[in-house]
Order: C-alpha cells, then sequence, then structure tokens
C-alpha cells in the first residue's frame, strides 16, 4: 500500500484524478493507494441523497458516484481516498466486509488518540458517546466499487469548523450531531492523525 499526501485538493480535478488511479489499478499499472487530503468547503452528493436534507447550500454542491447521501469536506478534515483491488487481497470480494474494514481502520486510528469510535446499527459512520449523553458522528464512510477495485473512502474530522455541517442533513440523520477530534478535546495534528492511519492500516482486515 503506497500513501500519498496530496494537501489541499480541489474536488474536480482529483475526482478525476482518481478515476484515472482507478482505472490504472485495474490494468495493472499501478499498486493500491491512499491519498490522505483536504478540500476546500463543499458538499458532495451520493446517490442515495435526498434533496431535502440539502439545508443551505452555502458551499458548492457536486453530485458523486459514491455510496450514501449528503456529506461535507472542508479544512481540517482529513479525508482518505482508498483505491484498492479487492480481488487480490479477498477470496471472494465482499463489499460488507469492506466496509467493515474500513470502520475497523477508523476505530483503531481513534483508539490511539484514547477516543471511542463506534459502530451503530442503521447509522453509516463512526460515532463517538460525549460527556453530555448525547451522540455524535465523528467519521464518515462513503465508497464506489468498479470491477472490484475501491475508490472515494473516508473523512475523519479533525478540528473543521463544525457549523458548515449545518448547511445539510449529514448522512440523512437528523437526531445526531457531529464532532471533531478537537472538539472532544483531543488537540491532535493532521500529521499524527496521517501517522496513525498509516500503522493501522491492515489488508489482514480483509480477510
Amino acid at each position: 500500500m503506497q500513501f500519498i499526501s496530496k494537501n489541499h485538493q480541489e474536488y474536480e480535478p482529483c475526482l478525476k484524478d482518481m478515476e484515472d488511479t482507478v482505472a490504472k489499478i485495474k490494468s495493472g499499472e499501478v499498486g493500491d493507494q491512499v491519498w490522505l487530503l483536504e478540500h476546500p468547503p463543499l458538499y458532495t452528493a451520493g446517490t442515495s441523497a435526498n434533496d431535502r436534507d440539502l439545508l443551505n447550500p452555502q458551499f458548492p454542491v457536486y453530485g458523486t458516484g459514491r455510496g450514501g447521501e449528503y456529506t461535507y469536506h472542508g479544512p481540517g478534515q482529513r479525508v482518505a481516498y482508498v483505491m484498492v483491488d479487492l480481488k487480490k487481497h479477498m477470496n471472494t470480494p465482499d463489499i460488507k466486509k469492506y466496509i467493515w474494514m474500513l470502520e475497523e481502520w477508523i476505530i483503531r486510528t481513534l483508539c490511539e488518540f484514547e477516543v471511542k469510535g463506534e459502530r451503530r446499527e442503521g447509522r453509516v459512520g463512526i460515532w463517538v458517546a460525549k460527556d453530555d449523553g448525547t451522540e455524535a458522528k465523528i467519521a464518515a464512510i462513503g465508497v464506489r466499487i468498479r470491477h472490484w477495485v475501491t475508490f472515494h473512502g473516508i473523512s475523519i474530522n479533525v478540528k473543521p469548523e463544525l457549523s458548515h455541517f449545518d448547511g445539510i442533513v449529514p448522512c440523512g440523520i437528523a437526531d445526531h450531531g457531529v464532532t471533531s477530534l478537537h472538539d472532544l478535546g483531543k488537540k491532535i495534528s493532521m500529521q499524527e492523525l496521517d501517522e496513525s492511519l498509516q500503522k493501522n492500516f491492515d489488508y489482514a482486515y480483509l480477510a
């Protein structure tokens, strides 16, 4: 697995580069890659997005072929685009197993910063219980798979402007909010998170 830091990336050119890379992975020209980056403030609509969940389009809105609904990307949020040929790592390629792998990757990464990330039945992403008794999403997952090569991926809130999420109903879930590592008192840097993401990525999760 090759981890590549792409720093701040405009969305549309990045999406095109990702499409090109997926084709090259499929043809065997390049190997598996994870891109670590940040986007400018924007909203993306997955294949299940409902128009009524776009409350205030204060930033550009992009349709995308990934699964899921509306989500926000912006500075202070680490986006990890994961491009893996599942046929090389799974006896029987399994999308649900791949999603579980991404969840486990996030959970183990957060654990290094003493944050307990958890799955919730019927809710996409990774959630944390806050001190005030509420639950909030700290990481989102949205993937697409073409010829069993994955793309799109995950996002983890490090220190984004949380009010920017108010323009949408994140992932169609109105009953719970969003949080970040800094909001939870974990003042870590992007570099520290990236090091943990690289450390905790493990193909064994796919087995």
